[in-house]
């Protein structure tokens, strides 16, 4: 029983290291002392694809929204328009926003200061004959 178990755990670990489908890890480059996520990571999708990973993190006492392109969809689609910004609930708009037109991979909105309200990030990618958008849950 031991030996199956054991090798169950190392078919999956192989599985694992073979997948190619991740996103990036993150690095904010405009907050060296670190930041902190908040909250579950939001995917976002086109054609049962997983496009993209949207998260928001604190840090640097400012708010961020962060989006990432898999690297499985980049391989196939290496022009993309990149959105990330994160919101309130009284906002009529992004509070804090940033956009890039071309191969970036990952991007990160500038600092909101509201960490004193309840937020989410939201985030797209968009291209050619496709996109994908949506939000993280409000964190507060």
């Amino acid at each position: 029983m031991q030996k199956r178990i054991g090798a169950a755990v190392l078919a999956a670990a192989a599985v694992a290291m073979t997948f190619t489908g991740s996103a990036q890890a993150e690095t904010n480059p405009s907050c060296s002392s670190g930041v902190t996520r908040m909250g579950a990571t939001k995917y976002l999708e086109h054609g049962g694809e997983t496009v993209v990973s949207l998260k928001q993190f604190k840090g640097c006492n400012k708010n961020w929204a962060y989006v990432c392109i898999w690297d499985s969809w980049k391989a196939d689609h290496p022009s993309n328009h990149i959105r990330a910004g994160i919101w309130t609930r009284t906002s009529d708009g992004a509070v804090d926003y940033a956009g890039h037109d071309g191969t970036k991979q990952e991007l990160w909105s500038n600092g909101a200061n509201t960490l004193s309200v309840c937020t989410y990030a939201a985030g797209s990618v968009y291209g050619s004959g496709y996109s994908a958008s949506g939000s993280t849950e409000e964190r507060c």
